[in-house]
């Protein structure tokens, strides 16, 4: 609590905090890219199996196709089988008998694809289509997984390292596994690094929003952390121009990557957070770091003022209390309010994150260009992300947590009953869904750094993350149940933020409220 008052003191919201939040806010523009980035390295082309050698012509159409390609149940070619035996007779246009009892086979001799619109994907470059098909779905889950495990690591690591090494750190992984992922050889080694750029995101994610609200007043944190999400949607804005200008999936890998060089560099000259070196006890460098912030706020008069003494005087209680255990993720859930906290904080992020990449991920669905539906999916998070600023800045954290979510499931339910020819309604009525999770997200960033303690923010933060990645390895394989029940998916994808949004209802509201430093403070809230 007595941080925030040092806070003020030294200028607040002034000159180095807009700095240090526009430096930590620029990695988020590229972020979106890796998250989103298969949705064009890995559409789908149109694709029909290659024919003999002595009739093919390496065009995607061809005028021998017919007798070739059997059409399937759509009135269109097949993707995936041609005929054992070709078919001469049926280039005669009168020649209407049955076609199904003719021997069909698999694509035994590869497949050509048309590149009007994708000319260069991983599925073109690795065959990911027809009995292979899955594979482009195990890609993200890979990715995702990689993210899971990067929330699990950097989470208890910067706890108890820092969040300014595992900053810089992960920036430079980020842009090592991207580079490597851009020159991969073949399907195995770009998922190996795919899994570890996803793993490098999470730690960029987790230590940037740490450093970024540490490091601000209170009154001030929804406005920040409003603006630094708005990042991620010009991020994918960003996305789409860059897969519009850049074909090639290697290209677009690289362009996506290489930012992150700079970042790195530049993250080398960022302070650590002054309020986890005064709780773990190195004092020195939080003063050496404090009256640095001070000079550049023009609060000169502050710098003699700041002492060791001064520190430990007006922060001993948060303290002694930071040094009477050895934290661990088993405090998330060793107190009543904590234990609380961490299962609604949970049931947030997976269903958030399950819903969003169960819509997001898959535009081609929708039957009209990708770069059109992402350039949508992107901008309806404008208008979410500013209302949502309005709800958290004057109703609280929990009413848009919780609304959010059930306004979410309630869109994507309500599409199981639009007839399926109306796409403009049913793409709107989804577009409201991802806008009112985009609103989630936001909030769920901020609630849940509001909602832990210092001594263990970065372990809750990474709990709520490694829920979100799960709920974006497992969104993708919902989609199998369509094989059951077709509209199970949608039944799956709205009940889980539903549910989700009835726990978000028993959370504390944190508005107004300064960060807890231990979980004594967590433990008095109502």
């Amino acid at each position: 609590m007595a941080f925030q008052e040092i806070l003020e003191r030294i200028g607040g919201m002034g000159r180095f905090q807009t700095i240090h939040v526009i430096l930590l806010s620029l990695p988020v523009f590229m972020l979106a890219s890796h998250n989103l980035m298969q949705n064009f390295t890995a559409a789908i082309p149109k694709h029909r199996c290659r024919l003999n050698d002595s009739w093919e012509d390496g065009n995607f159409t061809t005028t021998w196709q017919h007798d070739f390609i059997p059409v399937g149940s759509n009135g269109k070619l097949s993707s995936c089988l041609r005929y054992t035996n070709s078919q001469f007779h049926l280039l005669n246009d009168s020649s209407t008998g049955n076609t199904s009892d003719i021997e069909t086979e698999m694509c035994v001799d590869g497949w050509i694809y048309d590149d009007s619109e994708f000319s260069a994907t991983i599925i073109n470059q690795w065959d990911l289509v027809c009995s292979r098909r899955r594979m482009r779905q195990l890609a993200q889950s890979i990715y995702m997984a990689g993210v899971l495990v990067g929330s699990i690591v950097f989470g208890g690591l910067s706890d108890k390292f820092g969040r300014r090494p595992l900053n810089i750190w992960s920036n430079l992984q980020m842009f090592v596994s991207g580079l490597c992922a851009a020159f991969a050889p073949n399907y195995t080694v770009y998922c190996v690094f795919r899994f570890l750029t996803g793993v490098a995101l999470s730690g960029i994610v987790l230590n940037s929003y740490s450093l970024i609200v540490e490091w601000i007043p209170t009154q001030t944190r929804a406005f920040i952390l409003t603006g630094t999400g708005y990042c991620y949607t010009i991020g994918q804005l960003v996305l789409v121009g860059l897969a519009y200008l850049i074909q090639d999936w290697r290209m677009l890998q690289l362009a996506s990557s290489v930012p992150f060089f700079i970042y790195f560099i530049y993250t080398w000259f960022l302070p650590e957070s002054s309020r986890w070196l005064v709780l773990s006890g190195k004092y020195d460098q939080a003063i050496k770091d404090l009256k640095k912030v001070a000079k550049i706020n023009g609060k000169a008069e502050e710098v003699e003022k700041l002492t060791v003494e001064t520190i430990k005087y007006e922060m001993q209680k948060d303290i002694n209390a930071a040094r009477k255990t050895n934290y661990s993720v088993l405090d998330l859930v060793r107190t009543p309010m904590i234990r609380r906290i961490s299962f609604g904080i949970c049931c947030s992020w997976f269903s958030t994150s399950f819903a969003y990449y169960g819509l997001a991920m898959d535009l081609q669905k929708f039957g009209v260009s990708i770069y059109i539906i992402q350039i949508i999916f992107g901008t309806v998070d404008i208008p979410a992300k500013f209302i949502s600023y309005f709800v958290l800045t004057y109703l609280g954290r929990r009413v848009l947590q919780a609304g959010s979510l059930f306004l979410a499931g309630a869109a994507i339910l309500v599409n199981i009953f639009v007839p399926e020819e109306l796409h403009i309604v049913r793409t709107a009525i989804t577009v409201f869904g991802k806008g009112c999770l985009a609103a989630s997200f936001n909030c769920v960033y901020l609630y849940t750094g509001e909602l832990y303690p210092t001594v263990i923010r970065q372990s809750g933060m990474g709990l709520g993350t490694m829920m979100a990645r799960l709920g974006g390895i497992v969104a993708p394989l919902i989609q199998i149940t369509a094989d059951y029940y077709i509209h199970l998916p949608l039944i799956i994808y709205s009940c889980c933020p539903i549910v989700s949004g009835i726990a978000a209802c028993f959370l504390p509201e944190t508005l107004g409220m300064p960060l807890p430093e231990t979980i004594q403070d967590v433990e008095r809230l109502v």
